[in-house]
């Protein structure tokens, strides 16, 4: 979609000669800025690193140190996880609720300690994770709220985007996301011009003026090209989100196969659908695993590509396996459900009202 802006726009910056930090970086900052509702936006290369640089640039600033504990969804790409891991940082895993796929904050207090100093939500699948008790324990325990914003550029919690309701926001760029890049590329916003001010040095070897090196930072910026096309692509993403909606909107209006359960419904204010995840239900006669994967398998057979997030929870990965938080491992039975049962449909803003209806009539037919 938009192929000739998006050549153009390449061209542009490839006739330039200038490929790093330059005016298409300023652009794209300042009109993503804009979109989001955020006083600053910082391009850095991916995802992981927009949230590594978060808790590092607190951690710089004084306002975390190595063992402090953040609170997050157990059920979450290993992103999220690796962000805080990376820094030293301990992740406190918290349920999410089984209605809603996202964390459920009426676990949270309990988990909190005198060494938590985050809360990190996760607007997964491109939902909104945001609640009123979250900010009323964000303000109540001065924590910092940090949203893993990678799956949900469009997103609103009482008119405000995410990525602008908390104190920093880490977004992906992916090329399947819903604002994708022609490779990686991410970006950091955030209200605080001292955050801004470290993630941006941080990025850049750690450097706020040239050969002065303020962090022992690391290479982590966005290049021309990229930029240049999310500029492009920036200007249609509302258009694009609204058509997911409406695909949305028919699989929630027509699916009607018992064996298959829906997530809860929001208002489409608070989802943008980068995926539409659906569950489906244990019987007697099968596990909920065996029943998804032949699902899957059905699918696939009738022209349908479809994707599981995510097969296997962050607590029980390998990676994860011997640290102290994680032993003995984790039980966390409705994360383990949800990486067994949860499916995701075709959603895109390319596909035609004969592609979506077809969809519907082979998943109701499944048995």
């Amino acid at each position: 979609m938009h192929g000739d802006e998006i050549r153009e726009a390449a061209r542009r910056v490839i006739d330039s000669g200038w490929y790093l930090q330059g005016k298409e970086n300023e652009a794209f900052e300042q009109h993503y800025a804009e979109y989001i509702g955020s006083p600053y936006a910082i391009g850095c290369a991916n995802g992981l690193d927009a949230l590594i640089w978060i808790f590092r640039a607190y951690i710089e600033l004084g306002v975390m140190q190595p063992g402090d504990e953040v609170i997050v969804p157990a059920n979450t790409y290993i992103a999220t996880i690796l962000g805080i891991t990376e820094n030293g940082l301990k992740p406190v895993l918290i349920e999410p609720r089984r209605e809603t796929l996202e964390i459920d904050d009426e676990l949270i207090e309990a988990a909190i300690t005198p060494r938590t100093k985050a809360i990190c939500i996760v607007h997964l699948y491109g939902r909104c994770a945001m609640t009123e008790r979250i900010a009323e324990l964000c303000r109540k325990h001065n924590l910092k709220l940090i949203e893993d914003n990678a799956q949900a550029h469009g997103c609103r919690w009482n008119g405000v985007r995410t990525g602008a309701i908390g104190d920093a926001a880490g977004h992906s760029f992916y090329p399947g996301k819903n604002l994708g890049a022609l490779g990686d590329a991410g970006a950091v916003t955030t209200n605080d011009p001292e955050l801004a001010a470290a993630v941006r040095a941080l990025a850049n070897y750690g450097s706020q003026r040239k050969y002065v090196f303020k962090y022992a930072g690391r290479n982590s910026r966005l290049d021309e090209i990229q930029a240049a096309i999310l500029d492009v692509k920036l200007k249609y993403l509302d258009e694009d989100i609204k058509r997911r909606q409406e695909v949305a909107a028919y699989y929630y209006e027509h699916i009607s196969n018992p064996l298959i359960e829906l997530p809860e419904r929001l208002p489409d204010a608070q989802n943008v659908y980068h995926l539409f995840p659906i569950l489906v239900k244990e019987l007697r006669s099968e596990g909920v695993k065996e029943l998804r994967d032949r699902l899957h398998d059905y699918l696939e057979e009738k022209g349908i590509g479809t994707v599981i997030h995510y097969p296997i929870a962050p607590h029980k990965q390998e990676c994860y396996a011997r640290e102290s938080w994680n032993v003995p491992q984790l039980s966390l039975p409705i994360t383990e459900m949800l990486a067994d049962a949860e499916l995701s449909l075709p959603i895109s803003p390319c596909m035609t009202e004969e592609q979506v209806a077809y969809v519907v009539d082979c998943v109701n037919r499944f048995e």
